[in-house]
């Protein structure tokens, strides 16, 4: 006899979220809210590496060699260098991972953006593990069968994949754990970012003298090394995610007023399908995209850019760079690495300090200060080479630096209050598009120009003045964009209804109005509390890691001291 159909239940209403579903990571009470961050860094200090993979350049330019490179035959073509097994590579062929790391970030994560903020981030997290972390383990193969196609393939197109859903990963999460420090919370995470490269770089020199032979390299055993460390990490970083319910807030913090004094906060939410028609998002995107222009274009120069501004007066000599002998070439050399050490230090200080300031500036001030002390300092810069003022030409670029970092660690904070938290993750995943066309537009500018005053005859002290002029003119643009930022018309904002509805699609326990569900009582228990030994282990396991790589860093910049 067939059961009452008021007795049958439908099996799919009884099925338990899988592990990865983001009802899975709802923080329940007792859950300390401050076990997140650390969780962010776990992740972005992984993937951060993509800032310090030219690591692997040189090693690699010799991977058949071993001991120096092996030249491939002048007439052999592009197609056919990249399936070659008998000759090594140029830095150059290389060079273009790096390319694909911020390209493939940006539009991963302008792509998959939305899709996080329903999956979450934990399922957002194991698949950028998965593809980082598999990215390595495939430009492994691609080293041990000499096929640069599979290093590009896998760290640069699938890795970079990796990279844009890992750096978007936290985002929205951390707003919405910290509505008091918004910048602060994304602070602490973008400048684990910026931190990868100081932990990685000296870890891949470590494991590659470790593994090299005299026929190997070791950039093969390094990169399985590191996916294998790497993955670990990430896992534990996803998986260490947790959400706030709707509705929850810290105790005892009311949420400011619209349009306070310092920064132009909303209380509504943009839908992330509207906001390539609004202006306010292209005139963010503008600010991220000409501020990381002229910071990127100057990283990728500050070695040469010391050493051929300076030259023989880094050291005491009185000599232009040209004039110099090998010694002499290998100490101002030394002094530069130092340079870009000390220029890392404060791109990672500046992501944390200047966020966490805007908290108190507000982000539309505190962007106005970037461009404002940046267009000084830029159009200062040939001033500083001419007069032979070191200390004052690397304390301009240190603080030019510490704006580019925190201008990374400040735009979640300002799109969440001018768009609204719902979905500022996806919105910051659109947003990132900026940052791939800056990795193109800042290098070649600085690049480019380099090579043009160079091919003009123009002595190497002297090359960098014109370039410097235009990275104060592209601030200037900056600025314009940034000034003209007004708070979101109300039209753009979800009606209460779609609010609902996307909260109902973000897997969150909400009414039919988009009220949440939780009792008050059981609301005040989350975010706080906890084990304290856990919240030590987990800032512990990222903070360690982190202060080696700032120490190695610091060693290496003392000799500009020295």
């Amino acid at each position: 006899m067939s059961q009452p159909a008021s007795t049958v239940l439908d099996p799919v209403s009884v099925r338990p979220p899988g592990l990865l579903a983001k009802e899975r990571i709802v923080a329940r009470p007792g859950f300390n809210r401050w076990l997140v961050p650390p969780a962010a860094l776990a992740i972005h200090l992984c993937i951060g590496m993509a800032y310090g993979f030219s690591v692997f350049w040189l090693p690699l330019s010799m991977a058949v060699g071993v001991d120096a490179p092996v030249a491939c035959p002048a007439d052999m073509g592009f197609f056919a260098r990249m399936f070659s097994a008998a000759c090594d590579w140029r830095v150059s062929e290389l060079g273009w991972m790096y390319t694909l790391f911020f390209v493939l970030l940006g539009c991963s994560a302008a792509i998959w953006g939305g899709w996080l903020e329903h999956a979450g981030p934990r399922k957002a997290g194991v698949v950028a593990a998965l593809c980082w972390c598999g990215g390595l383990v495939i430009s492994a193969l691609g080293v041990h069968w000499h096929q640069i196609w599979m290093l590009w393939l896998g760290s640069g197109v699938i890795g970079g994949v990796g990279l844009g859903l890992g750096y978007i990963s936290p985002v929205s999460t951390l707003i919405k754990w910290f509505p008091d420090r918004r910048g602060m919370a994304t602070g602490m995470a973008i400048m684990g970012f910026g931190g990868g490269a100081m932990i990685g770089s000296p870890l891949a020199d470590i494991l590659m003298r470790h593994f090299a032979t005299p026929t190997s390299v070791g950039v093969m055993e390094t990169f399985l090394v590191m996916a294998a460390l790497y993955f670990v990490f990430m896992m534990a970083g996803a998986f260490g995610y947790r959400v706030p319910p709707t509705g929850w807030r810290p105790a005892g913090w009311t949420p400011p007023p619209a349009q306070n004094g310092n920064a132009m906060i909303t209380q509504g939410h943009v839908h992330v399908k509207k906001v390539w028609g609004i202006p306010q998002f292209w005139l963010v995107w503008g600010v991220l995209c000409l501020n990381v222009s002229a910071g990127i274009g100057v990283i990728g120069m500050a070695s040469p850019m010391l050493q051929e501004m300076f030259g023989g007066r880094l050291i005491g000599v009185d000599a232009g760079f040209g004039s110099l002998d090998a010694t002499q070439l290998g100490a101002i050399a030394a002094i530069a690495a130092g340079f870009t050490g000390l220029i890392s230090l404060f791109n990672i200080g500046g992501r944390f300090f200047w966020a966490s300031m805007s908290d108190k500036l507000g982000r539309k001030n505190t962007y106005t200060i970037f461009f404002l002390l940046g267009i000084a300092l830029y159009a200062s810069a040939p001033h500083f080479g001419a007069s032979g003022s070191v200390a004052l030409f690397v304390a301009a670029f240190c603080v030019i630096l510490s704006m580019y970092g925190g201008g990374f660690a400040t735009v979640p904070a300002y799109l969440a209050d001018l768009f609204g938290t719902q979905m500022v993750g996806a919105i910051h995943g659109r947003l990132l598009t900026a940052w791939a066309t800056a990795g193109i537009l800042g290098p070649v500018v600085v690049g480019y120009m380099r090579e043009y005053q160079l091919g003009l005859g123009m002595p190497p002290s002297q090359v960098y003045n014109t370039t410097m002029y235009i990275l104060a003119g592209m601030l200037v643009l900056g600025l314009i964009c940034n000034l003209l930022v007004r708070p979101v018309a109300p039209k753009h904002f979800m009606t209460p209804e779609e609010l609902a509805r996307e909260k109902k699609l973000a897997h969150e326990k909400v009414g039919e109005g988009g009220e949440s569900l939780i009792p008050q009582a059981e609301m005040e228990r989350i975010g706080r509390g906890g084990n304290p030994l856990l919240v030590a282990f987990a800032w512990a396991a990222v903070g360690v890691p982190l202060l080696w790589g700032v120490w190695i860093t610091l060693e290496k910049a003392l000799v500009l001291f020295r």
